[in-house]
């Protein structure tokens, strides 16, 4: 969970419900009761892929609310690879098509990269959501790329570094394992799933459904040509609502 929950008093059935509402990196947001933790519009635990590494034990479910939808998408494979105009696709196909991927929540293998979707970075980040209390909506921004993770024994971080020279690598303290990790990218340094790679969403707090999506940001400023493309970016921070229903976010 990357942010602090947010507590707002909700309409629900009829009734005014003291609720809290948790963004997670998943793209999930869970909604309970912040008095009693009772889910307000259900939770289940479903079975989850587990982890093949020596030592390392693994939860065998993993709760998901039923409502709101996911914000960003849950399944990723070498067949939705991208690029544009297909340049770079067959790229992003071979590196997708030689991670391991179970599905989401699958942990990360040794001496070889999982796929990690939805990504490390969010779904929702440090920022967290704002509320609109009068009109009962949920504002989340979130980001929906791609990464790669593996481990690799940790006796020997420098030669990890020449073997991996662009990618984050850190140790792994009292475990016998680094981890290294890398967005996953075409040779046009572009994500490898199709665009949007950052929405705005709003949330109907009374229903749990989802009101609205639109693409966050544009590729003018990180683009080779400086064209506006709404392809929706990665984004950090969050949004605020005023009291009269307008939206502030500069997290692109």
């Amino acid at each position: 969970m990357p942010a602090q929950p947010t507590l707002v008093d909700m309409q629900h059935e009829g009734e005014t419900v003291p609720a809290l509402i948790q963004a997670t990196k998943m793209g999930l947001l869970f909604v309970l009761n912040r008095e009693t933790g009772e889910p307000i519009f259900g939770v289940e635990e479903r079975e989850v892929p587990q982890s093949t590494v020596p030592g390392e034990e693994t939860s065998p479910t993993q709760p998901f609310p039923l409502k709101p939808p996911p914000l960003v998408r849950q399944t990723m494979s070498a067949d939705d690879a991208w690029g544009p105009m297909g340049i770079g696709k067959d790229d992003c196909f071979n590196v997708i098509d030689s991670m391991v991927f179970e599905g989401m929540y699958t942990p990360p293998a040794l001496e070889e990269f999982t796929l990690m979707y939805p990504g490390n970075a969010g779904g929702s980040n440090w920022g967290g959501v704002a509320v609109d209390p009068n009109r009962q909506i949920v504002i989340a921004n979130v980001m929906d790329i791609p990464w790669a993770v593996g481990l690799f024994p940790n006796d020997d971080l420098q030669a990890l570094r020449q073997r991996f020279p662009n990618d984050e690598i850190g140790s792994q303290r009292g475990t016998p394992y680094a981890v290294v990790r890398k967005m996953v990218t075409s040779s046009l340094d572009l994500p490898c799933n199709e665009p949007p790679w950052g929405t705005l969403n709003a949330v109907d707090l009374s229903t749990g459904e989802i009101l609205w999506t639109e693409e966050f940001g544009t590729v003018r400023d990180v683009a080779p040509v400086p064209v506006p493309l709404k392809y929706g970016v990665p984004n950090l921070g969050g949004p605020l609502v005023t009291g009269s229903g307008v939206v502030f976010v500069a997290a692109t």
